[in-house]
């Protein structure tokens, strides 16, 4: 392997930590819901993410994906299984005929990693669903295609499953996902499935697309909820969730950053090392014993039309989360900004 090779994988490495961080984010974020609102709250939640993601993505998902001349149950069950395949999730695809055409989310459930599937009440795995799949549809444009699930893995079963179904009729609002957990899909035969053309999406391409599969759903999610819960319950929710996630996954990605622990020496270089590898620009300076960094860039949120500044708490949580991690006594905070967006000055002593 050659010194460049070594210095890809590397990379590449550095782009699965933070995939793995931000993953971790998402999912805590909607246990933090469920745990600190409610049911009822954490199912209108995810509705609202996976809707604005459906929207969002969809179709210019099935053109970049190069699918969007197919039927529209085959297409939208091949989206669900590329994209996600891209994105690390273990989604098998199954065709039927024309008109139907199955996915499989088998155990481990990716969105649910480890334990947490414990967490999740079954509302909150069919607002998911509700979101996404159920509206594909309509953005379609073919009122007859529905969504009918048969099995759902929080409730016991051994995997989420389900096939897009078109109807010869329309179909209301409420017929658009039904649940028939008397059937169960076809076996799944990798050799049928179908496969991204290997030319437009390299080794890099893919490896990069992995990382930003896993931030997409955070950048989705901090803008919902400030406009569902309002900006002072948000900024809590989100902060707490940062916290609790940075404590925990500190040691875990700090060896892919070549990151060790200590003290604010120590922790301002795992910062920097964190913002190159979400191609985020910083600087960072010192005086006395203390370190400032200058955040140039927050692409995360870059394009966010209704960003809030409450969407800087998600930071603020998992950096006091990190330097928890890092070393004990290590106080990060967030300098005042005008409409808090970036550039960011972050202090630590």
């Amino acid at each position: 392997m050659t010194a460049a090779d070594t210095a890809q994988e590397a990379q590449w490495k550095r782009w699965r930590a933070v995939a793995d961080l931000y993953h971790a984010y998402f999912t805590g974020l909607i246990l933090t819901v469920v745990t600190r609102r409610g049911t009822a709250d954490a199912a209108e939640f995810v509705f609202r993410v996976f809707r604005r993601q459906q929207q969002e993505r969809f179709l210019p998902g099935l053109r970049k994906l190069g699918i969007d001349h197919l039927p529209p149950a085959v297409a939208a069950a091949q989206y669900h299984y590329l994209s996600n395949w891209i994105g690390g999730v273990h989604v098998e695809y199954m065709y039927e005929s024309d008109t139907k055409a199955w996915i499989r989310y088998p155990p481990p459930r990716w969105i649910w990693k480890g334990p947490a599937i414990c967490g999740v009440p079954g509302e909150v795995s069919r607002a998911m669903l509700r979101g996404w799949h159920a509206n594909n549809g309509v953005v379609l444009g073919d009122l007859r295609l529905g969504f009918v699930c048969t099995k759902q893995s929080v409730d016991g079963q051994d995997g989420l499953e389900g096939h897009y179904h078109q109807y010869d009729h329309p179909l209301e609002p409420d017929q658009r996902l039904v649940y028939a957990r008397h059937l169960e899909a076809p076996l799944f035969d990798a050799k049928a499935a179908p496969a991204l053309p290997v030319a437009s999406w390299p080794k890099p391409r893919l490896e990069k697309a992995y990382r930003n599969y896993a931030m997409e759903y955070v950048r989705t999610a901090a803008p919902v909820m400030v406009q569902l819960f309002g900006p002072e319950d948000a900024g809590y929710l989100l902060h707490i969730t940062g916290k609790l996630i940075g404590m925990q996954f500190f040691d875990e990605i700090a060896e892919p950053l070549a990151m060790r622990s200590g003290g604010a020496s120590e922790f301002a270089s795992f910062l920097g090392a964190l913002f190159a590898a979400q191609d985020d620009a910083a600087e960072t300076t010192q005086s006395e014993g203390t370190f400032e960094i200058r955040q140039q860039s927050w692409k995360l949120m870059d394009d966010v039309a209704d960003y809030h500044g409450a969407c800087t708490k998600l930071l603020e949580g998992m950096f006091e989360g990190l330097a928890a991690g890092c070393g004990r006594h290590i106080d990060v905070h967030l300098r005042p900004t005008t409409g808090r967006r970036a550039p960011l000055a972050w202090t630590v002593g």
